[in-house]
């Protein structure tokens, strides 16, 4: 039988899929929760958020707020990582609903003793829930109403706002209704905010044709920590299988000497939770990750759920792969890509259960021999979303500081559902993203729709697997432009370098998106003392981003007009307005380009402006709407503070 009472609760937000999964959001953040809360009849209604950590036993509680048409608002704030559960509760507020009746009777010039009188029951029905001044008062207040000789001063306690007040304070719940109970999810703030830097280890050799060890990546860490990365992720440092081992420019028969790709993993010196032998001992890999941290830097792992075909796991858990009549298993393809040096794993195996288990006993043990709280996990898409659910969940009950970014670029459902399953961050289709339309509209939906409760994107113009058509040509203002708007639009970016800063771009073939000579299948000799435009730029836009709270987020933003098709300009603001910042970037790779910017006057009223370029230091005076902007191609970008 339903429930007694008058109110309707609907549309409750933010929720995800009827609360199927929990929204995220990082330490210190607001949950903003809005519902449409009504009754029949003309009853005053009243209604408040309740909220609590997941450990805590006390529920704490704010009052909505009417907006328009039976809509309701609150704010409360995460406090701390872990899962809050929140629901919305309402009623009828039968003593300010007598309270409003008396008020228009008393307005209308009407006798209201009788009224007074059952006043004086709601008043004592909250004495015993007030303090020692608040009860002084409905003590007094109760004696007025019962006396004809106080009449005068009982209406006016009667419309008086203190009595408004206590009445708010402590409500009297009666036949309330609640909504069902909804999560958040809350993060360290390096879930919303981070700046990664991607290299392969064995490229890290000081001397030519030889494979870098973890010993030469610690010389590395400074370069990393001074451009202004705080995470720098390695591809699978395990070792590579030599059973169908890649050759260079992904060849599918390997020469002497070639030493393959790391995602190939597993081989006669172990699997998973092995390092590669040229690379180094787990122990050095320890140590490695201890100085990165020294630096502010955090070691990410490549999460990698798959086996080169002499990967111990074949041998000693053969029910793990999917074998064909003919006794082979069907290597890894993403047509037309073939990759004959994978097994994939079998995830319908009768043995699941333990598969799932060593599974996880793989990302613990690195978690907890080695310190790692950062993995970014290959193609997860290809694997059951209810596994990395499991997954993620085990490992947040006993390391809640581990975060998971996802490499699944594929078709947006599915990688909003490995978002909602639990993943960190995302990889996105930035790295496709050209022109003003395409990129303001990517960023509208991820910042203005439903994605913005749950999916944290991460911006990365090139990877080892993607060398993007707009970056082939080798152009420095387009290589410019990309990394100022993947550090701009959003709050995690990334790239894979040296290749990105060296500028090094020359595709496998015309019309493919691949590196020639792929370090996925070979190590390089760079020399690292290199200091170019683009090394320096990178570092002062990732010290900027350090520095303004308002870059260290991704969803507070709004495109600006602009009447140049090739100018684009967004404002960006942290939660509480104390930071706010302006960029214009030009498109055009080749000429200077002019525009005029119309301010967010909505956010930022028509007062004159002072805006400082933090890029070049320079400071102007904007006192119109719109606003006259010049940029070269040879520094294609403004980063402009607001000064209030």
């Amino acid at each position: 039988m339903q429930n007694q009472t008058r109110i309707v609760i609907e549309n409750v937000l933010p929720q995800l899929d009827g609360g199927a999964f929990a929204i995220k959001r990082i330490v210190g953040q607001k949950v903003s929760v809005t519902a449409d809360v009504f009754s029949d009849g003309h009853d005053v209604i009243e209604c408040q958020v309740k909220y609590k950590h997941e450990k805590d036993k006390k529920w704490h509680e704010v009052r909505m707020r009417p907006t328009e048409n039976d809509a309701w608002k609150a704010e409360f704030k995460v406090e701390k990582q872990g899962t809050y559960i929140y629901f919305v509760e309402g009623w009828v507020d039968y003593a300010l609903n007598w309270q409003h009746g008396t008020e228009r009777k008393i307005q209308d010039n009407q006798h209201v003793k009788s009224e007074l009188l059952e006043g004086a029951e709601y008043v004592k029905a909250v004495q015993k829930l007030a303090d020692a001044t608040e009860k002084e008062f409905l003590k007094k207040a109760a004696t007025a109403f019962a006396s004809e000789k106080q009449y005068d001063q009982a209406i006016e306690v009667a419309m008086s706002h203190e009595l408004t007040a206590i009445f708010k304070k402590y409500p009297i719940l009666y036949i309330e209704n609640k909504s069902n109970e909804l999560q958040v999810y809350v993060d360290r703030k390096k879930a919303l905010f981070s700046t990664w830097y991607e290299f392969f280890p064995r490229s890290a050799s000081e001397v030519a044709g030889q494979h870098g060890t973890f010993k030469d990546c610690e010389k590395l860490l400074p370069r990393v920590a001074a451009m202004g990365f705080d995470t720098l992720y390695f591809p699978p440092i395990h070792p590579i299988g030599e059973v169908n081992r890649k050759g260079k420019n992904n060849a599918t028969n390997a020469q002497k000497g070639d030493v393959g790709s790391p995602w190939g993993i597993g081989s006669k010196h172990g699997g998973h939770k092995a390092t590669h032998p040229e690379l180094g001992s787990i122990e050095d890999f320890k140590r490695l990750v201890k100085k990165a941290q020294d630096l502010g830097i955090e070691v990410a792992m490549d999460y990698a759920l798959q086996a080169a075909p002499d990967h111990p796991y074949v041998k000693d858990f053969p029910q793990w792969f999917k074998w064909r009549p003919d006794g082979t298993v069907q290597y890894a393809e993403n047509p037309p890509k073939k990759y004959q040096d994978i097994q994939p794993i079998y995830f319908e195996s009768t043995d699941w259960k333990n598969l799932w288990k060593e599974l996880l006993d793989v990302a613990l043990f690195w978690i907890e021999e080695c310190g790692i709280k950062v993995y970014r996990v290959d193609n997860p898409h290809t694997k059951p979303f209810y596994f990395w659910g499991w997954l993620i969940s085990e490992i947040k009950k006993k390391h809640p500081d581990v975060l998971f970014l996802a490499e699944a670029f594929t078709r947006p459902k599915i990688m909003n559902e490995l978002a909602k399953q639990g993943f960190s961050q995302s990889y996105t289709y930035f790295t496709w993203r050209d022109s003003k339309k395409e990129l303001t509209d990517y960023v509208t939906e991820l910042t203005q729709t439903e994605q913005k409760e749950f999916y944290r994107p991460n911006f990365w113009p090139n990877t080892p697997d993607i060398n993007p058509f707009a970056l082939q040509s080798g152009n420095e203002s387009v290589h410019l432009q990309k990394y100022f708007l993947a550090a701009t639009l959003s709050s995690s970016v990334g790239i894979y370098g040296p290749v990105f800063e060296y500028r090094v771009c020359e595709p496998m073939t015309a019309g493919k998106e691949e590196y020639l000579n792929s370090e996925k299948y070979e190590y390089y000799h760079w020399d690292w003392s290199i200091q170019n435009k683009l090394t320096t730029l990178i570092t002062r836009i990732n010290t900027i981003r350090n520095e303004q709270t308002s870059l260290q987020q991704t969803n507070n933003i709004v495109f600006c007009s602009t009447n140049n098709e090739q100018v684009m300009a967004y404002y960006k603001h942290d939660d509480d307005y104390e930071n706010e910042t302006l960029m214009v970037v030009s498109l055009d790779a080749f000429n200077n380009s002019q525009a005029m910017i119309r301010i967010p006057i909505e956010q930022l009223g028509q007062q004159p402006l002072k805006v400082e370029d933090l890029i070049t230091g320079n400071t102007y005076y904007w006192d119109k709407e719109w606003n006259f902007v010049e940029l070269s191609a040879a520094l294609p970008f403004h980063l402009f503070k607001i000064i209030r």
